[in-house]
């Protein structure tokens, strides 16, 4: 039996790892050897140890977490089918926020900031339907289509006018988990289950308008609370986003969202008698 068996320096050449990473497999309990020599403490592997030795430097390659790559060995291979896919999928979200943030440098080192244009002026009382959902933040996009996905067929369903556009409410401080909200304008609907309601108050606001890709709204935003901190106004939640040519309506470089924030002017001591 030990004939049969490779020492960690000839298995880490079958598998073209380095004796380190094997040691790393073992510590973390993704590959452990078949025989570990009570006195000296070499480790010994079985050939057909090669094909999982292979997989999880391939895997940890494309940066899977090493508690999914055990998950994946120790499945069957239906089920490891579906934990790779949940990590397709995973990585192809984070590809496509890395996308924005690089279109996002790339009109930075062409350009520098986009020169938003920062109105002050006021808004008046509105009254929303909504629905809420709580989120991270990078799932903020997916959470609030679903949330269009239940507001809407509510409204239909209950013969609700609303006077479009739908309108986003989101907190001033984006937290590891914060909650959301979509809205429509409307002055009917009082008691309809599935929704609630929301009394924007009405007042001072600053708003600019961002043309394009929802991802390069943090573009907009910048040029928002510079502006409202420069005036040395106090910014109130709820964050209001009004959208109001969306991806129904024409493409993305069309794509129109007002931004609004309600503002205070900040309170100022006077420390003179």
């Amino acid at each position: 039996m030990h004939e049969e068996l490779l020492t960690i320096g000839r298995f880490a050449r079958l598998c073209r790892l380095s004796i380190k990473q094997l040691r790393h497999y073992d510590e973390t309990g993704l590959l452990a050897p078949v025989r570990v020599d009570a006195n000296s403490g070499y480790r010994y592997y079985a050939p057909e140890q090669a094909r999982d030795a292979l997989t999880v430097a391939l895997l940890r390659e494309m940066d899977l977490p090493l508690a999914v790559i055990a998950q994946a060995l120790a499945a069957e291979p239906e089920s490891r089918a579906q934990i790779l896919r949940a990590e397709r999928d995973r990585l192809a979200e984070r590809i496509s926020r890395d996308q924005a943030r690089l279109e996002m440098l790339e009109r930075l080192a062409e350009g520098g900031l986009p020169g938003y244009e920062v109105t002050m002026g006021r808004e008046p009382e509105r009254r929303l339907a909504v629905v809420r959902a709580a989120c991270a933040f990078e799932e903020i996009g997916e959470t609030f289509g679903a949330c269009v996905g239940r507001l809407l067929p509510v409204l239909g369903k209950g013969g609700i006018a609303w006077e479009p556009p739908l309108w986003g409410l989101y907190p001033l401080d984006l937290e590891e988990r914060m909650e959301i909200a979509v809205g429509a304008q409307t002055s009917q609907g009082e008691g309809t289950p599935g929704l609630e309601f929301e009394t924007l108050p009405g007042g001072p606001v600053a708003e600019t308008v961002h043309l394009g890709s929802y991802a390069q709204l943090p573009l907009a935003y910048n040029a928002l609370f510079a502006a409202v901190h420069e005036r040395g106004l106090r910014p109130q939640a709820p964050v209001r986003e009004v959208y109001l040519v969306g991806p129904a309506e024409a493409p993305q470089e069309e794509w129109t969202t007002r931004l609004i924030i309600s503002v205070q002017e900040s309170k100022r001591h006077d420390h003179s008698d």
